[in-house]
Parts: structure tokens; sequence; C-alpha cells
């Protein structure tokens, strides 16, 4: 028996998500120290399936409200040793290097503000991800304009020099 299903993430306002997959109970606390060392005055929650024994949502976070929604999202993917990070006051490229360095992290599905679709495979064993929609379908192919808006706004946020 296989079905498919999907998990919807909505990202609130003002957030980032890091959807990814590790192997060990020990990455909730790896990925917490990752995240509070990398960026001052982050906000974070993360969930953390737990793919054997009591097979658990773990969770940890320095914001309380985050750390609830990783764990219910965690939850609702259900999939072994996947793990969800919702973050504020950072974005993911200030902290993808170090959720990738740490050594049980196996791979980052999405990283992102654009709400998602998780797409789960589920058997008689368990379930798995399958891979996600981050986001819309691609509407055309960017003009002068369009390229100008862009180098634009990466000034504008400071990630490029003016």
């Amino acid at each position: 028996m296989l079905e498919f299903k999907i998990v919807k993430i909505e990202v609130p306002e003002d957030c980032n998500v890091i959807l990814g997959m590790a192997h060990f109970i020990k990455t909730v606390e790896d990925l917490y120290e990752a995240l509070i060392n990398a960026v001052p005055n982050i906000k974070f929650g993360i969930g953390f399936c737990e793919s054997s024994g009591p097979c658990l949502v773990r969770h940890e976070g320095n914001d309380e409200e985050l750390r609830l929604l990783a764990a219910r999202k965690a939850y609702e993917v259900a999939c072994g040793h996947s793990f969800i990070i919702f973050l504020k006051n950072a974005y993911p490229i200030n902290v993808l290097d170090k959720i990738k360095n740490v050594p049980e992290v196996c791979t980052v599905y999405a990283a992102t503000a654009n709400p998602l679709e998780v797409i789960i495979a589920e058997t008689e064993y368990g379930r798995g991800i399958v891979g996600v929609i981050d986001g819309l379908k691609s509407k055309g192919i960017e003009a002068e304009e369009d390229i100008k808006a862009r180098k634009d706004f990466l000034r504008k946020i400071g990630y490029k020099l003016g």
C-alpha cells in the first residue's frame, strides 16, 4: 500500500521556514546550537521527528510561539528524521551553511518565506518526504526592467553593494 499526502505549511509574516532531513536524536540540540551561534537576535523554533523508539516530535527554540508552531508542523509532516525550523530576525542565507554543517543533517529540502506543500509518501511502515512545492509556478522570463528591479532590491536590503 502506498498513499500520497500533502501537508501545507503556511509561513507566518516576517518568518522563514527551513525543511530538511537528519538522522539522530541529538539533531534538535545541535540545530539549536547552530542557529543560536549564527545570528545575534535570531528567534526560532525547531521541530524534529524521531524515527525510532518512542517516535516523538522533539522540539527546541528560543521563541515559544515559533517552537510550538515547529512542533505542530513537524507532527503534521510526521516523516522519520525530518526537521522544520521557523525563524525570525534572520534569513535562511544567514544560517544555511551552519545547518548543513551539523554532522547529522543529510539534506535541506527548502528554505523560504513562501508557503510550502510537502509531498509525502506513506506506506504501512512509515512516511517519507518525496519533495516540496515552494511558492508559485514561474510566470515568465525576466526582462530588462525586471533585472533592474532585482538588482535594486538586493541593494536596498543590503545584500549587494550600492
